[in-house]
């Protein structure tokens, strides 16, 4: 379990590194703010917030906070990209862990995503 996480983790920074930087992908946002609440079974509420500036890996996914998800998360990729293509400064949604932990234990989160554009 231990070397499937770690390898997991590898991947994911891989991707980071390869994914670019908010100003190549997006050269008129001056700056993009997630807020976004995580809801799990058995835990409080916990917020949490990212910022990324033009300088920022254009790397907009989010790992589980469940201790057994191995290959979970929340990627917002989507949720960007369509709120820079039709210039939208602000929305809000719902999204359900990617991960294959048990049904029961899967995480969810609200996010609000901001987008400021230059």
């Amino acid at each position: 379990m231990n070397n499937k996480r770690h390898s997991a983790r590898t991947e994911r920074q891989q991707q980071r590194n390869d994914s670019g930087s908010v100003a190549q992908h997006f050269p008129d946002v001056s700056e993009i703010v997630i807020r976004m609440m995580y809801h799990q079974k058995g835990i409080k509420g916990l917020l949490r917030t990212f910022n990324f500036s033009p300088g920022s890996y254009a790397f907009f996914r989010v790992d589980c906070l469940c201790k057994e998800c191995t290959d979970g998360g929340f990627d917002l990729t989507h949720v960007i990209n369509g709120m820079v293509r039709n210039h939208r400064e602000a929305a809000k949604g719902e999204l359900s862990c990617e991960g294959s932990a048990q049904a029961s234990d899967h995480a969810s989160i609200a996010y609000e995503v901001a987008i400021h554009y230059s």
